[in-house]
C-alpha cells in the first residue's frame, strides 16, 4: 500500500477505543514526566513495560511511543517558569522561555512551545510515513568518522550560540570536555579521575548537573539578588496568549526548528540535544535583533522546541523501518517490540502493518491530544508564578533534589547537583554561559568515542577522515566557522586602516 493508503489504516487502527486510551494514557505519563526532572522517559517506559504485557503489541508501542513524545511537550514548562529543566534537551529553552516569564510573558512561551511540539509532530509523521525507508538507509552512512567531524562542527558553531566571547566560550568548552572524561576510557576500560570511587567510574550524569547549573544556581542567584519583584503578581488572560508580532516571529522558527530535528533525528546519539542546540544558534543568526536572545526572545523558544520534538519523531524512522534503535529511549521500543513477538526491520511495514501504520497515526492522535491536554492547562501554570517566592524556591529545591535522586538513587548525584549550583552561580557572576559547558559535557563521550574508533579504522591515519564526503565536508565547514571570526577581525582593521589613509590623503 502507499503512503495514504497506510495512513488511512494506520488511523483505523489508532482510532479504536482501546488504542485510543493506551495513546492518552502514554501522553498524559508522558507529560508528567517531562515536568518532573531527573525521572525521563526512558525510566517511566521501563517501570510501564510490564502494563503492556497484556496489550496488543500495536497498543503497547503507541502507548510507549505516547510517553517519549509527550515527555517533550512536558519538558518545557518548568524550564520556562522555574528555569528548571524537565529534560536535558529543554536546557536551551531556559535561555529565553525564563526571561519570558519573568517579564510576564510566561503564557505566551508556553502557547508557542505547546503550537511548535504540535507542528514538529505533524512534520515528522508526514515524513516517516513518506521517507521512511529512504532516509532511514542514508542515516546508516554515519560511520565513526562522521560522528567525529559532526561533534567537532558541533563544539565549534554552538560554542557560539550564546554570543559570550571566544575565550569564554573556548574555557567553558574545555571544562565540559575534562568532565566528560571522567569514569571509564571507552576503548581499554581505564578508570579516569575516578578517585577510587565505584559510582565515579559510570561517569557523571548529565542531568543533576543540568539541574544545578540552572535550577540550584537560580535559586542561590534569587537569594543574593533578591529578584522577587521581577516576577508578575497578577496575568490577564489575554497575555497568557501570544501578541500578534510574538506568533508572526515564531513561525519561521517554528517550521526550520522542526525540519531541523527531524532530520537530527535521523542520526544515532542525543540528537535532541544537538537539535535545540542547532536550532537555537541558527535562529539567533537570522534573527534581525540578536541582542535580544538570552533576554526573552520568542524566537529562542519556539525554534528549540519545535526542533526537539521533530528530532523524537524522527528518531522512530530507523527504529519502525529498519528495527535499530538510534537513542535510549528507541532501544525501549524496540524491546517491547520484541517481546511481543513482532517483527523487526524492513519487515515490519509488510509483516505487521497494524503496528508500523498504527504508530504511525497515533502520534498524530496523540499530538492533538497533547495540545489539548497543554492549552487549557496554561494558565494554571502561569498561576504558579503568583505564589509568594519563598514557595516557589521550596518547589524548585523540591524538584531538583528528587528528580536528581530518583535517577538512580545515588547520593553521589546529589553531591553533585550541589557543586553544580554552586559553579554555575560562580559562573554566572563571572559572565561564562554554563549552558557551553553543559553541550561540551553531551558530546565529549561522542567525541571521544568516535575519535578512538576513526583511529583503528584508518589505522591513525586521520587524513583518511577527510576523503569521507560526508566527515570531509563537516570538517572543511568547521574549519571555515573557526576561521571566520579571525578574518572579521582582519576585515575590520583593514578597513580602518584603510579609512584612516583616505582621512590623510585628503
Amino acid at each position: 500500500m502507499n503512503a495514504f493508503e497506510g495512513l488511512a489504516f494506520g488511523f483505523s487502527i489508532a482510532l479504536q477505543w482501546q488504542n485510543l486510551l493506551a495513546c492518552f494514557t502514554g501522553v498524559l505519563i508522558g507529560t508528567v514526566v517531562g515536568v518532573l526532572p531527573g525521572i525521563g522517559p526512558i525510566g517511566a517506559m521501563a517501570l510501564l513495560l510490564p502494563v503492556t504485557y497484556s496489550m496488543t503489541p500495536a497498543g503497547a508501542l503507541i502507548m510507549l511511543a505516547g510517553i517519549y513524545y509527550g515527555s517533550m511537550y512536558g519538558g518545557s514548562t518548568t524550564s520556562i517558569l522555574l528555569k528548571v529543566p524537565g529534560e536535558v534537551s529543554s536546557v536551551i529553552t531556559v535561555l529565553d522561555g525564563y526571561e519570558m516569564a519573568r517579564k510576564g510573558r510566561a503564557g505566551a512561551a508556553l502557547f508557542v512551545a505547546a503550537v511548535g511540539s504540535f507542528a514538529a509532530g505533524s512534520i515528522g509523521i508526514l515524513g516517516l510515513a513518506f521517507l521512511a525507508p529512504v532516509l532511514a538507509a542514508s542515516a546508516l552512512r554515519f560511520g565513526p568518522p562522521e560522528f567525529f567531524a559532526l561533534c567537532i562542527l558541533g563544539l565549534l558553531v554552538l560554542s557560539r550560540l550564546t554570543g559570550s566571547s571566544l575565550v569564554r566560550a573556548a574555557v567553558m568548552v574545555a571544562l565540559g570536555l575534562g568532565l566528560s572524561t571522567v569514569g571509564m576510557e571507552p576503548m581499554s576500560g581505564v578508570a579516569r579521575f575516578t578517585f577510587g570511587s565505584l559510582e565515579l567510574s559510570q561517569g557523571l550524569e548529565l542531568v543533576p548537573i543540568a539541574i544545578g547549573l540552572f535550577g540550584v544556581a537560580e535559586l542561590l542567584s534569587s537569594a543574593h539578588d533578591k529578584l522577587t519583584a521581577e516576577r508578575p503578581l497578577k496575568v490577564r488572560f489575554k497575555e497568557l496568549l501570544p501578541t500578534r508580532s510574538e506568533w508572526k516571529r515564531s513561525q519561521g522558527p517554528i517550521v526550520r526548528g522542526s525540519i531541523m530535528g527531524f532530520l537530527f533525528g535521523l542520526i544515532p546519539g542525543p540528537t535532541a540535544i544537538i537539535a535545540t542546540f542547532s536550532s537555537y544558534a541558527l535562529e539567533r543568526k537570522l534573527s534581525k535583533h540578536p541582542e535580544e536572545f538570552g533576554h526573552g526572545a520568542i524566537e529562542g523558544v519556539a525554534g528549540p522546541e519545535s526542533a526537539n520534538n521533530g528530532a523524537a519523531q524522527g528518531a522512530f524512522i530507523p527504529l519502525l523501518a529498519l528495527g535499530i534503535p538510534f537513542a535510549p529511549a528507541s532501544a525501549m521500543l524496540l524491546t517491547a517490540l520484541l517481546i511481543h513477538g513482532a517483527k523487526t526491520g524492513p519487515m515490519l511495514m509488510v509483516e505487521s502493518p497494524e503496528i508500523f501504520w498504527g504508530v504511525t497515526s497515533s502520534m498524530y492522535v496523540g499530538n492533538v491530544m497533547l495540545l489539548l491536554l497543554n492549552l487549557p492547562l496554561i494558565g494554571v501554570f502561569v498561576a504558579l508564578l503568583r505564589l509568594p517566592m519563598y514557595l516557589i524556591s521550596s518547589l524548585v529545591a523540591l524538584l531538583c533534589v528528587v528528580g536528581t535522586y530518583a535517577i538512580s538513587n545515588s547520593l553521589l548525584d546529589l553531591w553533585v547537583l550541589l557543586l553544580s549550583g554552586v559553579a554555575g552561580y560562580v559562573l554566572r557572576q563571572l559572565k561564562f554561559e554554563p549552558v557551553i559547558l553543559l553541550m561540551a559535557l553531551a558530546l565529549g563521550p561522542i567525541l571521544e568515542r568516535s575519535f578512538l574508533q576513526s583511529l583503528y579504522l584508518t589505522q591513525g591515519d586521520l587524513t583518511d577522515i577527510m576523503t569521507r564526503p560526508i566527515a570531509g565536508t563537516m570538517l572543511v565547514i568547521a574549519g571555515l566557522v573557526l576561521i571566520y571570526p579571525m578574518l572579521q577581525v582582519l576585515l575590520v582593521r583593514w578597513r580602518a586602516v584603510k579609512h584612516l589613509a583616505g582621512l590623510k590623503k585628503s
